[in-house]
């Protein structure tokens, strides 16, 4: 365990601890120093008694995995690391600074920070994702720590976190709540009711163990009972004092976030420096990791089989969700989330950390915009977790606007960094998958409920950001823009104005962000300036402004946008694509006034 001059030095150090998180925002003028204080202890013990990691490889894969949910606390947190040795402590007083990485919420501009945190209730979702990696996939020793605020346990993606991590026995997954009493502007809801949290916590499967939080003996048992719990997952629920250790502000409301400057700053630092009573430099003595993470190569990712499909015949498993279909293929591959999106993005994210896994999502597109807020953390976090949204637009007929997504193409194009694909048949979709794989940052494929026909050869090249000509002739008078479902109306509406001896040409944008700009001004050129975009999406943030984006700078082109214009209701695919003016009949109709007019 752990002798006496050892217990005494932990002290010591979450105290300097203290200092330094008081030091550094007092030199920001702005953070949460006593947020911080409530959680010195256990940063202490955790960093120099606990955890396995090297300082040489923060993020190595086979070290131990922290992630600090309560992002706001981020001043201890690189307090600790500098404390540990990774760089310089006198590098802690340009927290907040544009020209520093010690960023106000810690991110992956950090070499030893993982994933952002910082939009609270997110982190143990995350923790879980890696845990589920290391026991699952890296079958490795390296265990997972995420410390959880009392006011963001509020949140019920921490609640979803917890029954994912009991459901699948992650017992190298260790929550640490730090239960301070006090949230941003009053008491949290259950203040420092200890047993309501343990009965909660052990009622979703956990190993509940309450502990004074600013006790090193009973954290270093804790977390000697957490690491030998088999089974089921640990929480140390940590019973703490906001601002501890600051005389006239420990415990009381209205000192959130707020920097401690001036003679009262300096008045708390000698308070805590008399606390200290060890003598010496601090010894560091972090435990070496096991070195048993496999190693992993996400690189190049192919296709485990090239597509195989006969032109016109029906790609509908590929146009749906399917996600199931991996379990024939790999069933441990595939890990069911249940009806939790906020919850599985998170873990999406963890499991994609340190380049373990190439991670895919899948759900109806709709319920992506629920976890949206993840999905933003995710841009933030750097991660290259890939998203597959069904069920798309008001071709999916009689389950009705709450089952269809209308707004995603705007929500993803949104995102920094983002890939956007929208495929149109069972190769492009393949090819998208693939595509998406091998791309950094947050990729999203759009997929069809309905059967599409296949137009496109099993070796057809696709790439990002490069749009496809599928009709053509050399006297086109407009250009038709469509994906999905669109797409295929838009081929149809083509066949029906070629009767009356109008000809246009029909293109496929493949991936509407980026979008390939070139192809649609040059095609646009050839076609008398006219281009019509059909989308099974509302028109803000679709694929007509990706459109218009592109064509904005050019004086002689017009865009006409059709698009689902109003909340949709149930009905018929047939009848909901005719109602809003994107079926092939409506679509030739609008082609054929906008060229007459």
């Amino acid at each position: 365990m752990v002798n006496a001059v050892n217990v005494q030095m932990l002290k010591d150090q979450a105290q300097k601890l203290r200092i330094h998180s008081l030091k550094s925002t007092e030199a920001s003028k702005s953070g949460h120093p006593t947020s911080c204080s409530s959680m010195a202890e256990i940063m202490s013990v955790l960093f120099y008694h606990v955890m396995r990691y090297k300082i040489s490889a923060p993020r190595d894969p086979s070290s131990d995995r922290f992630i600090l949910s309560k992002g706001h606390a981020a001043p201890i947190l690189y307090a600790a690391w500098a404390e540990a040795g990774l760089f310089p402590t006198k590098e802690l007083l340009n927290l907040r600074q544009l020209t520093s990485d010690l960023e106000g919420h810690p991110t992956p501009r950090l070499n030893f920070v993982d994933v952002a945190t910082g939009s609270l209730g997110q982190g143990l979702s995350v923790a879980a994702g890696m845990a589920y990696v290391g026991k699952y996939f890296d079958k490795a020793s390296y265990r997972t720590y995420c410390l959880i605020g009392d006011g963001e346990s509020a949140e019920g993606s921490i609640w979803e976190a917890l029954s994912f991590a009991s459901h699948y026995k992650l017992d190298n997954l260790c929550a640490i709540f730090d239960i301070n009493r006090l949230g941003q502007s009053e008491p949290t809801a259950l203040q420092h009711n200890m047993e309501v949290y343990r009965k909660r916590v052990e009622a979703f499967g956990f190993n509940a163990i309450v502990v004074d939080g600013h006790d090193v003996e009973e954290l270093v048992k804790a977390f000697h009972e957490a690491e030998n719990t088999k089974g089921r997952p640990t929480a140390i629920i940590a019973k703490t004092f906001k601002g501890k250790n600051f005389p006239s502000i420990e415990d009381l409301e209205n000192w959130h976030g707020k920097a401690i400057t001036g003679a009262q700053g300096q008045d708390i630092i000698k308070h805590i420096q008399s606390l200290t009573k060890g003598h010496g430099q601090f010894e560091r003595n972090i435990p070496k990791p096991i070195e048993d993470a496999p190693k992993v190569d996400i690189t190049n990712v192919k296709l485990d089989t090239p597509p195989n499909y006969k032109l016109g015949l029906d790609g509908d498993t590929k146009n749906s969700t399917f996600a199931d279909k991996i379990k024939g293929v790999d069933a441990k591959r595939f890990v069911e989330g249940f009806i939790a999106e906020q919850n599985i993005v998170g873990v999406a994210i963890g499991a994609a950390c340190r380049d373990r896994t190439v991670a895919f999502v899948s759900a109806f597109a709709a319920f992506f915009s629920r976890a949206y807020d993840q999905i933003r953390m995710g841009a933030i976090s750097q991660t290259n977790v890939n998203f597959v949204g069904s069920h798309c637009g008001v071709s999916i007929g009689e389950d009705g606007p709450s089952q269809m997504a209308l707004e995603d193409l705007a929500m993803f194009r949104a995102i920094p960094g983002s890939t956007v694909f929208y495929p149109s048949d069972a190769v492009s979709t393949e090819r998208a998958a693939e595509l998406a794989a091998n791309t950094k940052g947050i990729c999203f494929i759009r997929t069809s409920r309905p059967n599409t026909p296949v137009i496109y050869a099993n070796d057809e090249p696709l790439a990002i950001g490069k749009a496809k000509i599928v009709r053509s002739s050399g006297n086109d008078q407009a250009l038709l823009i469509g994906a999905g479902i669109t797409l295929h109306e838009s081929l149809k509406a083509a066949d029906i104005l070629a009767k009356s001896g109008i000809h246009v040409r029909v293109m496929d944008p493949f991936t509407i962000k980026p979008i390939d700009k070139k192809a649609i001004i040059d095609n646009a050129v050839q076609t008398s300036g006219r281009i019509i975009t059909v989308e099974d999406h509302y028109p803000e943030g679709g694929l007509g402004e990706a459109v218009l984006s592109a064509i904005s700078e050019h004086p002689n082109l017009i865009l006409r946008k059709i698009a689902v214009n109003e909340v949709p209701r149930s009905g018929k695919p047939e009848e909901l694509l005719q109602m809003f003016g994107i079926d092939a009949q409506s679509i030739a109709k609008t082609t054929e006034d906008f060229i007459k007019n």
